[in-house]
């Protein structure tokens, strides 16, 4: 137990380790991010940085635009100088804590990677040892109990317990074996902790996927997604907008005698274009992928978090997703005349192959039921299930065959044998699907023996996890490879919309095609090869770490966690992302409401406006300071709401828009009134103005 703890113990004190200090690193950051070259990339910021060096000029040479009005220009100048300086600064610590937060995760997970000595298995079936940076996709390796699998890989012989608590946190060991979906494929870090594994490596150096994982949360390959960028557009514009009005105030001024200096103009300027989102609009973006990596979800993008957001339908499986997944053998219901101890007979004959917990739950029940195995087993040849078929089972010595499956598989079966078909056996097949299980049917050669009863359990709470997609509009697609009566019945238990009952992997691809032709975002998630193509088609593809590599590099995101139900979690992350945006968007427009109040009054109270100066500010000059220093300080004040997201609610699009512009609209106009005058009061408490 000790092996298998420590390495999670120690995955959560590079955490630990690797976290504190964020913030001191990330002040540090903000003062490095003000070079112009990244100031570029936000239009706003940038006109502030802009500002920011013009008032600094000015405060060096006061009348270097012409006379500055004003008893002391320099100090006045200084002050917003140092002001926007800050504004800046502040921005660019919000995006930097939210780097930092992914760079402290990318550390815990570079710490599970280290060059180690390789047993490459050569053409001959010897081994000679390499150093893991020298492998190569095709290569073939051997790894005995001990050992840092060091690549990526396939497993392709051997049975063995790998520990994967270096990447799910998890300290369970998972069982590895070649020709499954689910235990195939390895990562490269995990450690083996029982036998041996023969791997096929699918990966370069520095393309494994911690590698990939690590450039992701890290942020290093972080584009912006089509919102984000829609936004940054409509921000510029808002931008231009501002700065074309500010242009003509000079002639105004001059007009009406009340000359205005090019410093308050910019503090002007500053105070209404929406810096508070834009110093925040990367923060949000970047912190939701990391709230996506709090969940063990591995996303590739920005995009695919976002898309969570505007998903419109979630195709789901029924075994794992809506029920628990390992379907049990409940009862055996005989037909044709046969006892129930031939039948059990049959079940152990077709079972005693099949490692699945199904298999097992059916060898389990035939044994309570007296059956014993009563054929040499090496004589025997088992037969795995097949999607095609539907049907498994075993050869037995002198040519007899058992097969269980789903009914009309065995009814083609025992009808391709001459065999006789009763009613009894489509009565057993209704009363089982109405019970809302998996009926199987049993047969011998062409005699029909039975049918087994498995028993599905629907996951606790799924039903209301449903009913907040629905009140989302999120259409829940259920797919299932039961009969239609058994799916109408977990369906209608677990509260989907819609369900596709005898699914084979062509479905799948095809309900999200038909879904996409309507317009709408697709969500889903799977774990084979066979599920490979339906991942790559859907908008969002969630493919389970315990899945093939194939899966995974479908897929947009990895679940480190291998749990199928995560993708409604996903979902309302990526909605909690579009609802975090749209309400700092809110609260930073209606800011401007109260600093205009603020400052124009302020500066033309010449021309009769001074009526306006609802707050009753002090000076001109504490109007303007009080209304930039609010903005500064806005900035860091948000930054929690923007690194942990607005609270998720499941309502509608008409409901949150109203609710967003409950809070904060009228919250946004309203916040700043107070502030502005609380700090007009201390500024001229201490005399600066």
């Amino acid at each position: 137990m000790q092996t298998n703890t420590k390495p999670r113990q120690e995955r959560k004190h590079i955490r630990k380790t690797n976290t504190s200090g964020l913030y001191s690193r990330a002040f540090q950051q903000a003062f490095v991010k003000l070079h112009p070259r990244n100031m570029l990339k936000n239009p706003v910021m940038f006109l502030v940085w802009v500002g920011t060096i013009v008032t600094a000029l000015v405060t060096i040479e006061p009348n270097l635009f012409g006379t500055s009005p004003g008893d002391n220009p320099r100090l006045f100048n200084g002050l917003i100088t140092i002001i926007l300086f800050f504004t800046l600064v502040f921005a660019n610590f919000a995006e930097a804590v939210a780097e930092g937060r992914g760079k402290a995760q990318a550390d815990s997970l570079r710490a599970t990677k280290s060059d180690s000595t390789a047993r490459k298995l050569l053409p001959d079936d010897t081994t000679q040892e390499v150093s893991s940076t020298a492998l190569r996709r095709g290569d073939r390796i051997k790894v005995i109990s001990g050992d840092i699998i060091p690549a990526d890989g396939e497993v392709i012989g051997g049975i063995a317990s790998v520990d994967e608590s270096a990447i799910t946190g998890e300290s369970a060991p998972v069982l590895k074996q070649p020709g499954t979906d689910i235990a195939s494929s390895v990562t490269g870090g995990t450690r083996i902790t029982s036998d041996e594994l023969i791997i096929r490596v699918t990966a370069d150096p520095g393309q494994g996927f911690i590698d990939r994982m690590i450039s992701l949360v890290e942020g290093a390959n972080r584009s912006k997604t089509p919102n984000e960028i829609a936004l940054t557009v409509l921000l510029a514009v808002l931008t231009q907008v501002f700065l074309v009005v500010i242009a003509t105030l000079p002639t105004v001024s001059v007009y009406v005698k009340s000359p205005v200096s090019i410093a308050v103009l910019i503090a002007l300027l500053v105070a209404l274009i929406p810096t508070t989102i834009g110093g925040l609009l990367s923060a949000i973006g970047i912190a939701g992928m990391d709230r996506v990596a709090q969940f063990n979800v591995i996303a590739t993008s920005g995009r695919a978090v976002e898309a969570c957001g505007d998903i419109n339908t979630l195709v789901l499986d029924k075994t794992g997703t809506i029920t628990l997944g390992n379907r049990m053998a409940e009862e055996f219901i005989t037909v044709n005349g046969h006892s129930a101890k031939d039948m059990a007979q049959v079940a152990l004959a077709s079972s005693v192959f099949d490692d699945t917990p199904e298999g097992r739950s059916i060898v389990t029940l035939a044994e309570k039921l007296g059956a014993r195995i009563d054929f040499e087993p090496n004589e025997a040849k088992g037969l795995e299930f097949s999607a095609k078929t539907r049907m498994s089972g075993t050869d037995l010595p002198g040519g007899i065959e058992v097969r269980k499956g789903a009914v009309d598989a065995i009814k083609g079966f025992v009808r391709s044998r001459n065999g006789k078909l009763t009613p009894e056996l489509d009565a057993a097949f209704e009363k089982v699907s109405r019970l809302g299980g998996t009926p199987l049917a049993l047969c011998k050669d062409n005699d029909i023996y039975g049918v087994v009863y498995l028993k599905d359990i629907i996951k606790p709470g799924i039903s209301e996890r449903f009913d907040q997609m629905r009140r989302m509009g999120i259409k829940t697609v259920m797919l299932t490879g039961d009969n239609r009566i058994t799916a109408s019945v977990i369906a209608a238990e677990a509260g989907v919309d819609d369900f596709i009952a005898e699914a084979t992997p062509e479905d799948k691809i095809e309900v999200i095609r038909s879904e996409q032709a309507q317009g709408k975002l697709v969500a889903m998630t799977g774990d084979g090869t066979n599920d490979a193509p339906a991942l790559a088609q859907a908008n969002v593809g969630v493919a389970m770490n315990s899945g093939t590599q194939a899966a995974k590099e479908a897929a947009n995101m990895v679940d480190l966690d291998s749990d199928p139900t995560k993708l409604i979690d996903i979902v309302t992350i990526g909605k909690q992302l579009l609802i975090t945006r749209g309400a700092l968007t809110t609260f930073s427009i209606a800011n401007d409401v109260a600093k205009y109040f603020a400052i124009i009054p302020a500066i033309f109270p010449e021309i009769g406006v001074s009526a306006l100066n609802i707050m009753g500010l002090a000076s001109t000059q504490s109007a303007i300071l009080s209304a930039l220093i609010y903005n500064a300080l806005i900035i860091p004040a948000l930054i929690p709401l923007a690194l942990t997201g607005v609270k998720f609610r499941a309502l509608s699009a008409d409901q949150l828009l109203q609710r967003n512009i409950f809070i904060y609209g009228f919250g946004g106009v309203i916040a700043p009134f107070i502030a502005i005058k609380v700090i007009d009061v201390l500024i001229t408490a201490v005399g600066l103005a």
